[in-house]
């Protein structure tokens, strides 16, 4: 349910995108091509990873930057009407009268 969490975020969803276009970026690059700011670009990033869907590494620039760059980690979800029943359980808030 933690990946189904993750990708409920149009922003994440988003980074994905990019991320499975260009293979892999690092956070500057990312923020600036997405329209974001820096933090909250690695606060997404950082949801996205303990979910296990993207993965990271640092890498140097030509110039000796330190980078650090993210690719998507192959995945498949199976959402199944089950599934969503779990992740609603998850995302409600107190208020919510909803209870599957």
């Amino acid at each position: 349910m933690e990946r189904i969490s993750a990708l409920a975020n149009p922003h994440r969803l988003r980074i994905i995108a990019a991320l499975s276009i260009h293979g892999h970026s690092y956070i500057s690059q990312l923020a600036r091509e997405l329209g974001m700011s820096r933090p909250l670009m690695h606060l997404h990033l950082r949801k996205l990873e303990e979910a296990g869907l993207v993965k990271s590494r640092m890498e140097l620039s030509k110039d000796g930057k330190a980078h650090h760059y993210f690719e998507v980690v192959d995945f498949r979800i199976d959402l199944t009407p089950p599934a969503i029943v779990e992740a609603v359980r998850t995302l409600a808030s107190p208020n919510d009268t909803f209870d599957p």
